[in-house]
């Protein structure tokens, strides 16, 4: 039996071209796309299944597996598509394309796979817009356009995979019974050149490999693609209209588009003990699967109608679990929990949530998401920078949600309160949904997860208990969260060159040290330019058997990479201090702050912002003016650097320079410019603060310091408002006071830590401090 498309090879050229031509289109559009996968599917998968929610990502799949292994894919496409001989049809054909409802759909397929090529699936059949596969029983099914109701998910991928088994086991047979006729007959059918080669092919396992596509952001604003169409063709469809709208926005304004690969299913495995012998006695006869798999012909015999029986259940089962699979793979995001809260609150009968509490959730829903087992998170979901503020009501994705759901008029803000419209429970049209509800889209999509719907509720009723101290547990997760994920960023392969020429050995990691009956005061001790909270550990854990709780920051752009500092700014080294004044404040009543050089400066300026709970601060070589005066040039090669990067696509005239370091066990030794510069206007922003800080200040400068010029110590001193402040020299040639406790600098700081907090339990008699030293002169 065959058919003239049987015969219709893959088109090499035109395959290669259109590869190159997505390449090109690719990189002109704003969608982001990348294939997670560590354990081999690509390679050794044949068939991948893959959700369906847009037009163009059908084609995205063949493109990334050439990418990734050189084989060609072939595809099921509708059959209308193959009408006639015109240009697109055949173009279809030449890429791989196989139409649905071609007469030996699964038999031609299996051939293929035999050959080499590999085989893509969309096993739901069309576009799932509203996203909503699993009832409330979690059974799965999907609605079907052309029914006009819910239907179960296709078999013919599993029906395929299992074929392509009895396929390979009938070879195999011919092997062990050197049946050299029906040896050839295969490679004469499947054009393989020797026996050698179809013998590998036919002991490759057969293999599934279950995926998920997910797009995040998901936006309903008006786009170029749209109005263009809208324009040329007035009152086009609601339809056309809606898919415009969202596929536009997806290629065209900033999205990701995550594709997780699922565990391999290997079809072997579906098969009962007990078929294996009836398989044995019926393959040595088959010379193709279109008898096996012709549902209209008459069995042969009983042992033909029990294999043939057996076939489709599997295929059932089979179904089933890579139905699964594909929904657990979607990659969760901000979206998803947020939308999963709201609707579980509505169906607790809530119509509205008070902020505070919702970012609290919220927050809280992340951190339980990243302890998940066998969870896909989004890249912003493991990045602590897009996430960590949430509490506070500060995040894009946040902002992203909440305008998208203000602009389908599905929740008002209204004082300190969210309110859920009643559009958010309102029935829409399949096709309807993604522009007028998209909450409930992304609710739909996460449902399937195993874990979530259940970690969701355990949030929302927790939620309101959690204690100071369990939240600042999780901010501290945060901060060794951050760290490890930007380590991860600067560690790709355009980044090893420098990297390698690092020295650096110690841990990066911020710290927290919490004694079992801390002290009243609790310290922020904050390591230096170029350093990491290495520099100070030493000293922390003497504060810590002295009973101070102890936190130690890690500025962001420090301890990871040279690259990393050279995307940061000062404002991102302060946010990284706050951040811990505020985990430290809910541990200790009253904090003090220890910097040491950039630290130090740093130091200042939140003490400049007189946050509450703040007992004192201690600047230690905090910088003004320095020693180098080729600082002085670091704008203009900062401005240089900018402009030649902008003009041609290389990094700059001097984007770094080597830094002869005191420490090169913790300290980069290679410096970016761009890093200066930022020094450089934090000094300029400290110099202007300097009079807004008014706690007690303790100012320790070396007297001979080889980086920062002394005199920045008296500076310091006389431009600060406290009324109690202290100026101390320490004698020293070296820079690293701190860290190598020079001139005893670390018990002068335990001294006067002691007195300040001695003060603070007994105010009234704040004059009993030390006295206050004039500096001395330089």
């Amino acid at each position: 039996m065959t058919d003239r498309q049987d015969e219709v090879k893959i088109n090499i050229s035109t395959y290669q071209w259109s590869i190159r031509f997505f390449s090109t289109i690719k990189r002109l559009l704003s969608v982001n796309i990348k294939m997670h996968h560590d354990r081999g599917q690509v390679a050794e998968g044949e068939i991948f299944l893959f959700n369906h929610f847009a037009r163009f990502e059908t084609f995205i799949p063949q493109y990334l597996i050439y990418q990734e292994t050189g084989a060609y894919c072939r595809s099921i496409a509708a059959a209308e598509f193959f009408t006639g001989d015109d240009t697109l049809s055949n173009y279809l054909r030449n890429v791989g394309a196989v139409p649905h409802n071609h007469p030996r759909l699964i038999a031609y397929l299996a051939e293929e796979i035999l050959r080499g090529h590999k085989v893509v699936i969309f096993p739901e059949g069309g576009m799932v817009k509203d996203r909503r596969v699993q009832d409330k029983r979690g059974a799965y099914s999907i609605y079907s356009r052309s029914a006009l109701e819910r239907r179960k998910h296709h078999t013919g991928a599993a029906v395929l995979s299992l074929a392509v088994d009895i396929l390979k086991q009938s070879i195999q047979l011919a092997f062990e019974q050197d049946n050299q006729p029906l040896i050839e007959h295969w490679m004469h059918r499947l054009e393989i050149a020797t026996s050698q080669a179809l013998l590998a092919a036919a002991e490759r396992p057969s293999t599934i490999v279950p995926a998920n596509i997910t797009f995040y952001p998901m936006r309903v604003s008006d786009n170029l693609l749209h109005s263009v169409f809208e324009l040329v063709n007035r009152g086009i469809s609601r339809r056309l209209s809606e898919e415009l709208l969202i596929e536009g926005n997806i290629l065209l304004k900033n999205t990701d588009m995550d594709i997780h690969l699922g565990d391999i299913l290997y079809s072997h495995k579906y098969w009962s003990w007990w078929v294996r012998p009836i398989v044995k006695q019926l393959i040595p006869q088959l010379q193709s699967l279109d008898e096996l798999l012709d549902r209209h012909a008459p069995p042969r015999d009983f042992k033909h109608h029990l294999l043939n029986n057996r076939l489709r259940k599997n295929a059932l089962r089979l179904r089933n679990d890579y139905m699964k699979a594909i929904y657990n793979q979607v990659t969760i995001n901000l979206s998803h929990l947020a939308a999963l809260i709201i609707y579980q609150l509505l169906e607790n009968g809530q119509q509205a949530v008070d902020r505070g509490q919702f970012h609290r959730m919220l927050y809280l829903a992340v951190k339980s998401a990243q302890k998940l087992p066998k969870i896909n998170l989004q890249r912003s979901l493991r990045d602590a920078g897009s996430y960590g503020e949430l509490m506070f009501g500060r995040c894009a994705g946040l902002d992203q949600f909440f305008l998208t759901a203000a602009q389908l008029e599905l929740i008002e803000h209204e004082g300190d309160h969210y309110l859920f419209m009643p559009k958010l429970c309102k029935e829409h049209e399949f096709d309807e949904i993604r522009l007028e509800n998209m909450v409930e889209v992304y609710a739909n999509e996460a449902r399937p997860v195993v874990g979530l719907n259940e970690m969701i509720d355990d949030v929302i009723n927790r939620a309101a208990s959690t204690t100071p101290l369990e939240l600042a547990a999780h901010l501290f997760d945060d901060e060794r969260v951050a760290y490890r994920w930007d380590r991860a960023s600067f560690s790709k392969p355009r980044h090893q060159e420098l990297n390698s020429k690092e020295t650096a050995t110690r841990s990066a990691e911020p710290f927290l040290i919490l004694p079992e009956q801390p002290n009243r005061l609790g310290i922020v001790l904050v390591h230096g330019f170029l350093a990491s909270p290495a520099e100070v550990k030493p000293f922390a854990d003497k504060l810590g058997h002295l009973g101070y709780a102890v936190i130690g920051p890690r500025l962001k752009g420090h301890g990871t990479s040279p690259w990393d500092l050279r995307e940061r700014s000062w404002k991102e080294w302060l946010a990284s201090v706050q951040r811990a004044c505020h985990i430290m404040r809910q541990h200790c009543e009253d904090i003090c702050l220890i910097g040491f050089s950039t630290g130090g400066a740093l130091s200042l300026l939140q003490a400049a912002e007189q946050p509450d709970g703040l007992a004192g601060v201690v600047a230690i070589s905090a910088p003004i003016k320095f020693r180098n005066k080729n600082m002085i040039f670091v704008p203009l090669v900062h401005h240089a650097n900018r402009l030649v990067s902008w003009l041609r696509a290389y990094e700059g005239i001097m984007p770094f320079r080597p830094n002869d370091t005191e420490h090169p066990d913790i300290n980069y030794t290679s410096m970016p410019v761009h890093a200066l510069f930022e020094l450089r206007l934090m000094v300029t922003q400290l110099v202007k603060r300097l009079p807004d800080v008014h706690c007690p200040a303790l100012v320790i400068q070396g007297d001979e310091d080889p980086v920062v010029v002394p005199e920045s110590a008296n500076r310091v001193y006389e431009k600060i408002s406290s009324k109690l402040k202290r100026l101390e020299f320490v004698h020293s040639q070296r820079h690293g006071i701190l860290n190598e406790n020079i001139d005893n600098t670390q018990g002068i700081i335990i001294q006067y830590l002691k007195a300040l907090e001695a003060n603070l339990t007994t105010p009234t008699q704040q004059a009993a401090l030390p006295a206050i030293e004039p500096p001395l002169p330089i």
